[in-house]
């Protein structure tokens, strides 16, 4: 009862908070919030209809640096988010015009179920037809999850004990397999729950376990790269790709990190994915330390973060996987810590620093992501997946309220 009691306040504070975004549009409510969303969604471009949807570009990933709307193709790994943005608004509004777009986009993703060139499968078919069939039961879009999770086990090693992530940079590495890889192992849980067939569940678990054992230092914070020596099993590098430094802490990464293993425990029930939630949430919290506006650099270990890019991605990603993770936990104090965590995250993300201005950035919600710093490529910009983790962090704050009503 105790925890009940303090989970109830801490949602109460949520719902309070005014924050710069609501203030503009005089409202305070959570309807004022989604009033807000999706006014600045339908300035896109590609729902105005400034953009024809056709050609092989067709998916919004970012603003360039020239202002124009960078789209990409179906095969980036990015592409299902801005379909699981509009399945997202249609679930927070209710309107069936978010529904019949997020059906249009998703649609174009079809062909991704049989794409076995990388990891990213999940990703892209999770957010879409994943999100597509939890909102519509559309049994055609379950049978193009089953292949999508069929093709994605064609990249698991019973040696290595993991995914292959990338084919890319064989000059660099043989067998890399990816932090975020764990965001992947979702479709697989699902898979396993549908299909009823173990081979699911017990290829998500070894890549999780194995990744437990690998991509972790005695902090827990993480590699962003491993790479596997297929013949032995064992590690070959430990280091980065997108951080600062191979010994420093890719702040994505860590999100992926918290999300994976709450996913991989709601999923699977298995004590040890809660465990390790738990103490990648403690490095967060207590070891990397956040900002005072709680929205971290693109890199916990970077010295001097003064002039250092954001990243409001991270932040996201973060929020959404605390907010979840606040109800699994059996410690009411950690409940309460999560809590507070998200609502200071979404806070930050609500308000004007991070939410764009309606109309701007081509119908982005947030601004100040950072994709590759190291590669100099997407600093400082607009998102796709920030706004998608965004939005889901929202949509999980309500159903948690709601739940407690």
């Amino acid at each position: 009862m105790r925890f009940l009691s303090v989970f109830i306040i801490a949602l109460v504070l949520v719902y309070s908070c005014r924050t710069k975004v609501i203030q503009e549009k005089g409202s305070t409510d959570i309807n004022g919030m989604i009033n807000t969303i999706a006014t600045q969604l339908k300035s896109s471009p590609l729902l105005d209809g400034t953009y024809p949807i056709s050609g092989n570009k067709t998916f919004p990933r970012t603003v360039g640096k020239s202002g124009k709307l960078k789209l990409v193709t179906k095969r980036d790994w990015t592409s299902g988010f801005y379909p699981g943005v509009l399945w997202l608004t249609y679930d927070l509004t209710e309107d069936t015009y978010w529904k019949d777009n997020a059906s249009k986009f998703t649609e174009l993703l079809r062909s991704e179920q049989f794409n076995d060139a990388d990891h990213d499968i999940g990703f892209k078919m999770m957010s879409s037809f994943g999100l597509g069939y939890k909102y519509t039961k559309n049994e055609d879009y379950k049978q193009v999850l089953v292949q999508s999770a069929q093709t994605l086990i064609t990249r698991f090693d019973d040696k290595v004990g993991c995914i292959r992530s990338w084919d890319h940079h064989k000059d660099k590495w043989g067998y890399p397999v990816i932090i975020d890889n764990l965001m992947n192992l979702e479709l697989l849980f699902w898979a396993w729950k549908e299909t009823g067939d173990r081979v699911y569940y017990n290829i998500a678990t070894t890549h999780a376990k194995t990744t437990m054992k690998n991509h972790f230092r005695s902090d827990y914070s993480t590699y962003h790269v491993v790479d596997y020596d297929t013949i032995t099993g064992g590690v070959k590098f430990q280091g980065t790709h997108q951080g600062y430094a191979d010994d420093s802490c890719w702040a994505r990464g860590e999100a992926w990190a918290l999300y994976g293993y709450t996913m991989a425990y709601r999923e699977s029930k298995d004590a040890e994915f809660l465990r390790q939630a738990e103490k990648v949430a403690n490095y967060i919290i207590n070891i990397a330390k956040l900002p005072s506006d709680s929205v971290p650099t693109w890199d916990f270990s970077l010295k001097d973060k003064t002039n250092e890019s954001k990243d409001a991605s991270a932040a996201a990603i973060m929020a959404s996987a605390f907010y979840e993770l606040s109800t699994l936990t059996g410690n009411p104090e950690n409940g309460k810590t999560y809590i507070k965590v998200a609502n200071d995250m979404m806070s930050s993300l609500s308000s004007g620093d991070y939410f764009n201005k309606e109309g701007e950035n081509k119908g982005f919600l947030l601004k100040h992501s950072t994709g590759s710093k190291p590669s100099n490529s997407e600093v400082d910009v607009p998102l796709v997946y920030a706004d998608y983790y965004y939005l889901e962090a929202l949509e999980r704050r309500i159903r948690i309220k709601n739940q407690l009503n």
